[in-house]
């Protein structure tokens, strides 16, 4: 009895121990400042944060996308099984009990028998066996190798549900980026057809002055190649605009046939992000919560490796009822137990434990590679988008200015033009440069709202809640 008293808590004890390494996360120094912001007070962004963009049919198509988007069905799917398997790893921390019944009738050959037993020796040729029992067995897990395998799993599953948030935020990302490419070549299109209406117009004035013998065909030649390259650029929007709807389309996991965006230009309000200091956005970051969690479950299978080289125990039981007759199955005389436990300890495995340790060890290594490069990566994303909103803030209002210059010397030359002090030619070349700028201005306001859309994939999406 008092050796029974010391060697249950003794086990207990043993089971509560944990070989490997406990998990710390890696200092990694972010800065407290962006070098391409001034400012780090930042507003906390909604979760919904697409709708900051005031577009109905926006916020329409994104919502729809993360209803329905096939990738992400797929990641919920994985987290899911994810979840699942922690499950199938707990449930070896626990004993595991089951019921096994038989029963079995057998006949044996009379000569056989009789011919080894005394002359007149009763024999019973024929015999019956019924038995019940319930086995329970037991891994005291003294190494914390299952307990390793059950936090390795939990760290899956968390990372599998960041990727999903991760996969979340990209598709309103990706949704967001084609929208408004979308929008820009609708503006495009409108230049477009507008400046194709104007050079009609002037083919129309110029075969008109030909015929009255007012100019030579020089003009109407110039006047019909400009239409014609109106009529291309327009062919060329239209195409880009039909293959970005399409991508929209299946973002929506639609099928293109049956996907349609009305026409509609962009107007130049946007909305205004500023980043929070970097330490917070590395935290909000799901794709830096995926790493993070894909390097604690290589630290933990370490310690499941490092429990290999320990001697594993196991205990089993059993109880039942064994009787060769059914009808007495159940009586206490017939009653079976059985006690057992074993150990087991490797002593020569061809270096497989060595090896397997050095595996996990090597994985560990190339898990917290993998970490510290997300999360440059994720600091360069948004010192980029930081960049590109500044660079462009600057493009716009250069580019607006030129607009305005250049229509004011479209309309200065089309006026000399009509009192004859200059050539048709001086036109054309002032209507080109005046559609080039629209053009790429039309670009540009489409730029801005996509790399508004990408700060706030870059800074970890909303976060309200959070």
């Amino acid at each position: 009895m008092n050796f029974r008293f010391i060697l249950i808590p003794a086990c207990l004890l043993l089971a509560s121990c944990m070989v490997g390494p406990n998990f710390q996360l890696p200092e990694f120094l972010s800065g407290n400042h962006w070098k391409e912001s001034r400012s780090a007070n930042s507003n906390r962004l909604p979760d919904d944060w697409w709708r900051l963009f005031n577009d109905r049919e926006l916020t329409k198509l994104v919502d729809r996308a993360l209803a329905a988007n096939n990738d992400l069905a797929a990641a919920k799917a994985r987290v899911e099984t994810a979840q699942a398997l922690i499950g199938v790893s707990r449930s070896a921390l626990f004993p595991a009990l089951g019921f096994n019944g038989s029963a079995g009738a057998s006949r044996s050959s009379s000569e056989v028998l009789r011919g080894n037993l005394p002359a007149g020796a009763d024999v019973k040729l024929e015999s019956q066996n019924y038995r019940s029992t319930f086995d329970m067995a037991y891994d005291p897990d003294l190494w914390g190798m299952n307990k390793r395998v059950v936090e390795a799993s939990k760290a899956d599953a968390a990372a599998a549900e960041a990727m999903l948030d991760s996969q979340r935020l990209g598709v309103a990302t990706e949704v967001a980026r084609q929208f408004f490419l979308l929008r820009g070549l609708d503006s495009q299109q409108d230049i477009l057809e507008n400046t194709l209406k104007s050079r009609k117009v002037s083919l129309e004035i110029q075969q008109s002055k030909n015929a009255a013998g007012l100019a030579d065909g020089l003009g109407t030649s110039r006047a019909i190649t400009e239409v014609d390259l109106a009529e291309n650029d327009l062919s060329i929007a239209i195409r880009q605009r039909g293959a970005t709807e399409h991508a929209l389309a299946v973002l929506c996991a639609t099928v293109p046939s049956a996907f349609n965006i009305s026409h509609q230009t962009l107007d130049g309000a946007l909305p205004k992000i500023q980043p929070s200091l970097p330490v917070e956005v590395l935290n909000r970051r799901p794709d830096v919560r995926s790493a993070e969690q894909d390097l604690r479950a290589a630290n933990a299978r370490i310690g499941v490796a490092e429990a290999a080289f320990y001697p594993s125990f196991s205990l089993s039981t059993g109880g039942g009822f064994e009787s060769i007759n059914l009808s007495n199955l159940l009586n206490w005389e017939n009653r079976v137990l059985s006690l057992a436990g074993s150990v087991a300890q490797p002593i020569i495995d061809g270096g497989l434990n060595k090896s397997n340790y050095r595996a996990a060890l090597s994985r560990f290594q190339e898990s917290l590679s993998t970490y510290r490069q997300v999360l440059l990566i994720a600091l360069r994303e948004v010192e980029d988008a930081l960049l590109d909103v500044n660079g462009q803030a600057k493009s716009r209002v250069a580019l607006e200015r030129a607009c305005a210059s250049s229509q004011d010397t479209l309309n200065l030359t089309q006026e000399r033009y009509d009192k004859g002090l200059t050539s048709y030619f001086e036109v054309v070349d002032a209507e080109r440069q005046l559609l080039q700028i629209q053009l790429s201005l039309s670009q540009l306001i489409a730029d801005q709202h996509v790399t508004i859309a990408v700060l706030v994939k870059a800074l970890g999406g909303g976060w309200s809640g959070k």
